[in-house]
């Protein structure tokens, strides 16, 4: 493991009913292959020593003594590997025959986990061959040259880096308390389940939602590797799933109706699992009581090579296609609701927003429209102001102007040039110095006015900024950094676009639908300092402080995650290989966490605003820090990648 990240791999070999000596030879095969890829896990499935569709045969003592041949021959070609194996066999003890998964490790083993619900229905009827683990008693006996302890006790096994992970076998997944629960709350990161599910119409979806769903309840890695091609198809036939789980999250899956073997490889982030389970007060609470032994297996001997694997999404905010409508419409509506009852509880039917005609005040005025239509107010309670200044440009005026006429609010345009031309002779500011002052200065008269207006009109502000800016403190603290309700306080800015682009495609808002995407495709500016001779954008944000798609991916891991900057940029470098390279990621590395550390006294008095992702800055809830905290670990990792 590095990084936090075990290899692991679900294996479905080719298979021969009762030939144990080709499915060694087909074992060996995919172990072989997952090792010279580093695999450090590997799950079979269910009785693959000797196929799962033996019936009958399973009580033939020729059968069982083969199989235990076949796993003698397993561990002498283990024996100068490191993969740990988890292999599905019949065992027989104390007179009794059990399903087992058998764990190996480098020609010894290290455990046995027997079945312990036994489907008994339709074509299955594993009781007439097998007894439950419910049946045995604890007992020490030697199989395939070793002695070993069987018992119905829950077990763990630890990894040389401490990555511990617990098995259990097919239908235990589908009883109504899996040992699954118990072994991860003692302590399992991951799952394995050696399984034989046959395939039926609809039992693969619902087998899917059963994965993810017990993956994300207790926050695990699952690894699901069922038999396929090959075993009998007498009655039923066998799809071969190869299933790996993160957390209710699918990584890797499988061919179903696959004619040849497969090896699903992938890796598991431990350290992300164990991150969720630290924050998780409820998962804490369950783990009270919960116990099971802990078996070691030997740590990895010499060099294995590391490199990233795992799909790495560059855009975490940003929901996939799928399932794009149904969840921006869900933020959509979390941020209207906010807002309409702020509104109600202040007895307000007035809101005031400054208009840009960037993608901020763009998005908080839909919601102010959509916050109005819903609760039944007139728009024209919603005041729109345009403040045009030194940077304004007529792209971003016309758009800003464009839009309040076409959405029928008030509209109101106060220039702040001569405000802040007296301000700066006031304080004594030469105005060609184009520094923070300069900049600052007209921020601050435009929430002056807002402020002001809302005083006058009986109203209140409706703040723009987003979880974007206030992550990197890029605001004028009490500047634009301050309103009465800041309905964008969630939405990061890459998240924004796709928001309005929505939007802009819903039908009832077809008359703005080109001023929406000019807006989306206009360079993010704060419009600060002058545009250039033929009036275009010269202050562009991303110039400055960085690509926002690079900050929101290192706020989702460092916030969501807890990661060290280490591992942010052994993602981003993964995620991003093909638009950045390593020193420039590094480098906007190294901004992210001096601006997120140096600008927190701004999210400490942060207004309201409500949360809409996994991720919030507000000082009331996700992220409470104190703002004179020390940069210094961070910087220093920083610096050394």
């Amino acid at each position: 493991m590095k990084y936090g990240l075990i290899k692991v791999a679900a294996a479905v070999p080719a298979v021969k009913v009762a030939d144990i000596a080709y499915n060694v030879v087909e074992i060996e095969k995919l172990i072989t292959l997952a090792d010279s890829e580093d695999v450090e896990i590997v799950c079979f499935p269910e009785l693959c020593l000797t196929g799962y569709s033996c019936q009958d045969l399973f009580k033939s003592q020729l059968l069982q003594t083969k199989a235990e041949e076949g796993l003698m021959m397993l561990l002498e070609f283990t024996r100068k590997l490191d993969i740990i194996c988890v292999i599905g066999m019949p065992i027989q003890a104390e007179g009794l025959l059990l399903n087992c998964a058998v764990i190996i490790q480098s020609g010894s083993i290290l455990g046995i986990v027997p079945k312990t619900y036994l489907p008994n229905y339709n074509e299955f009827y594993e009781k007439r061959w097998f007894a439950s683990a419910q049946d045995l008693n604890s007992t020490s006996f030697y199989l395939a040259g070793n002695l070993v302890t069987l018992s119905a006790d829950p077990k763990l096994f630890q990894t040389g880096d401490g990555v511990k992970f617990g098995v259990e076998i097919c239908e235990d997944l589908w009883a109504p308390v899996p040992p699954s629960n118990l072994l991860t709350m003692a302590g399992a990161d991951i799952i394995l389940n050696c399984s034989a599910s046959d395939d039926l119409i609809g039992k693969h979806r619902y087998l899917r939602s059963l994965l993810m769903q017990q993956s994300a309840r207790t926050l695990s890695g699952y690894v699901y590797a069922s038999c396929g091609f090959g075993e009998s198809t007498q009655d039923v036939v066998y799809g071969g799933n190869a299933i790996i789980v993160e957390n209710g999250r699918i990584l890797v899956e499988g061919d179903r109706y696959s004619l040849q073997p497969q090896l699903q490889v992938t890796q598991i982030d431990v350290e992300r699992l164990r991150t969720e389970r630290q924050s998780n007060t409820t998962f804490i609470n369950a783990q009270r009581g919960a116990h099971a032994a802990i078996i070691d297996a030997k740590p990895l001997s010499g060099e294995h090579s590391f490199k990233m694997e795992r799909p790495v999404n560059p855009h975490p905010f940003i929901p996939n296609a799928n399932d794009m409508a149904e969840t921006c419409e869900e933020i959509l509506n979390i941020q209207t609701v906010g807002l309409a009852k702020r509104l109600l509880h202040t007895n307000c039917e007035h809101v005031v927003i400054g208009i840009s005609g960037g993608l901020d005040s763009t998005l908080a005025l839909l919601i102010c429209v959509r916050t109005f239509d819903k609760l039944g107010y007139d728009r024209r309670g919603i005041i729109g102001v345009t403040m045009p200044g030194f940077g304004t440009s007529d792209r971003t005026h016309d758009n800003a102007t464009s839009l309040m006429q076409s959405l029928g609010i008030s509209q109101m345009e106060i220039s702040i040039s001569k405000a802040v031309t007296q301000h700066f002779e006031d304080i004594g500011h030469d105005p060609k110095k184009h520094d923070a002052t300069y900049e600052n200065s007209q921020a601050r008269e435009r929430t002056q006015i807002l402020m002001d207006l809302a005083n006058k009109l009986q109203a209140i502000v409706v703040g723009t900024g987003d979880l974007s800016e206030l992550a990197l403190g890029w605001a004028t603290y009490n500047g634009d950094h301050m309103s009465m309700y800041g309905v964008n306080a969630g939405v990061p800015k890459t998240l924004i676009q796709y928001l309005i682009r929505y939007i802009a495609a819903i039908p009832a808002f077809g008359a703005q639908r080109d001023v929406l995407i000019d807006v989306v495709n206009t360079p993010i500016s704060p419009e600060l300092t002058p545009a250039d001779a033929e009036g275009n954008i010269q202050q562009k944000t991303e110039d400055l402080v960085g690509p926002y798609e690079l900050h929101d991916f290192f706020l989702y891991h460092f916030m969501r995650f807890g990661f060290r900057p280490a591992k942010i940029f052994l993602l981003a470098q993964h995620a991003f290989m093909k638009e950045y390279d390593a020193e420039t990621i590094k480098k906007w590395l190294l901004v992210f966490f001096r601006r997120f550390f140096s600008q927190q006294f701004k999210r400490s008095c942060l207004p309201d605003g409500p949360k809409v992702g996994s991720i919030s800055l507000s000082p009331r809830g996700d992220w409470r820090m104190p703002s004179d905290a020390s940069s210094a670990l961070w910087l220093k990792e920083c610096e050394e990648l």
